[in-house]
């Protein structure tokens, strides 16, 4: 199975630099962040309030947050709307990397209880959960790629490392 390495969706923890304005990002000062999606890889960028417009062009995501102390070294709590858009953004994709990306998400948020398990299905040889989020009603179905654990644990980095969570 080909498995897209973590160099692929490996995005810097805040920069705190606006991208715009070019100035520091100061803790406790609210930030906005975009992910543009540049087709292997996401690229981070990291806006001021003063600097941020709306999404940039080609943004595959994008959130808002506080910068934290420099000396913060505890992990963000978890964003379940980001984690939701991140999902919902990833669906019908049909690349290995990005597959398995949402199935790690998709089972993160079942987790969060934002999806719930329905059901299993295997159409052929490929299994597919059968989940739907209680807030919307919306059905999604996920393929799941059989990650071995230690395939697992890499792309659950690769989630935290582009989410900004580690």
């Amino acid at each position: 199975m080909l498995l897209t390495t973590m160099m692929d969706y490996q995005i810097q923890p805040i920069s705190r630099r606006c991208v715009v304005t070019g100035r520091e990002l100061l803790p406790g000062e609210t930030f906005f962040t975009a992910l543009i999606d540049e087709g292997v890889h996401f690229q981070r960028l990291d806006y001021s309030k003063e600097g941020w417009q709306g999404p940039p062009a080609g943004a595959f995501s994008f959130w808002t947050g506080k910068v934290p102390p420099p000396e913060d070294q505890h992990k963000p709590r978890f964003d379940d709307d980001l984690l939701m858009d991140c999902f919902g953004r990833l669906e019908g994709q049909d690349d290995p990397g990005r597959v398995n990306f949402r199935y790690v998400v998709a089972l993160l948020l079942m987790r969060r209880k934002r999806l719930k398990f329905e059901q299993s299905i295997t159409e052929g040889d490929v299994e597919k959960l059968c989940l739907h989020c209680p807030q919307t009603g919306a059905k999604h179905l996920v393929v799941n790629p059989r990650l071995s654990e230690d395939e697992m644990i890499q792309v659950q980095e690769e989630v935290f490392k582009v989410l900004g969570w580690e």
